[in-house]
């Protein structure tokens, strides 16, 4: 007999979907404030339970994105058999690619991008919890590196540095378009001042 589990993790899968959309076209017709759970499970046509059984509260909701690119950091440290980094300029080299390609997940989408950090931008709550979300990113990162091998001094700050990088980019405008080049011309640049104030990397 066939398992029936995949089709329950779809039906899972898309019962979450639909509390994302609905909860976001929710928040672009009436603001973060003027919508309730209630609210969003109706317009995804799920009952309260099946919004509880995938986010603890609405704010969850808004960073249902961040948590997935939290998810394919830690699964990128579970299957690749990368050396460990033997300095703290290798181990960003490292985290470069991973950045670049969380940039992208994150930027595929323009319009949703701009309206996501338009919303942030109006709830400081939501601004509190975008800031624990972006500190997971660097912590994550750090965890890599240990499972590579990296000594948890190594990987602590290449994780804060890669982060930073990030950072810099969206404090340069924050533009989905460019985040991609924006994040790899800081981590360039980043690299490139360790090599100018060593003469070479330190190994």
């Amino acid at each position: 007999m066939t398992s029936s589990r995949p089709l329950v993790e779809r039906k899972q899968r898309q019962a979450r979907q639909r509390i994302i959309e609905a909860a976001q076209e929710l928040f672009r017709e009436h603001g973060f404030n003027g919508v309730s759970v209630g609210d969003i499970a109706e317009r995804a046509e799920v009952g309260r339970t099946t919004f509880f059984r995938h986010f603890h509260d609405k704010q969850e909701v808004v960073f249902a994105r961040e948590q997935e690119l939290l998810d394919t950091i830690t699964a990128a440290g579970q299957t690749d058999d990368a050396a460990p980094p033997r300095s703290v300029s290798e181990a960003v080299e490292q985290l470069g690619p991973i950045l670049l390609t969380l940039c992208a997940r994150a930027s595929v989408d323009p319009k949703g991008y701009t309206d996501h950090f338009a919303l942030i931008e109006r709830h400081p709550e939501l601004r509190d919890r975008d800031a624990a979300k972006v500190q997971q990113v660097g912590d994550r990162l750090s965890e890599l590196l240990v499972r590579r091998g990296a000594d948890e001094a190594t990987a602590v700050l290449a994780g804060q540095i890669a982060l930073a990088c990030f950072q810099t980019a969206r404090r340069l405008g924050n533009n989905p378009h460019t985040l991609v080049d924006d994040t790899r011309a800081a981590l360039t640049r980043t690299l490139a001042l360790g090599t100018s104030a060593t003469g070479t990397t330190t190994r």
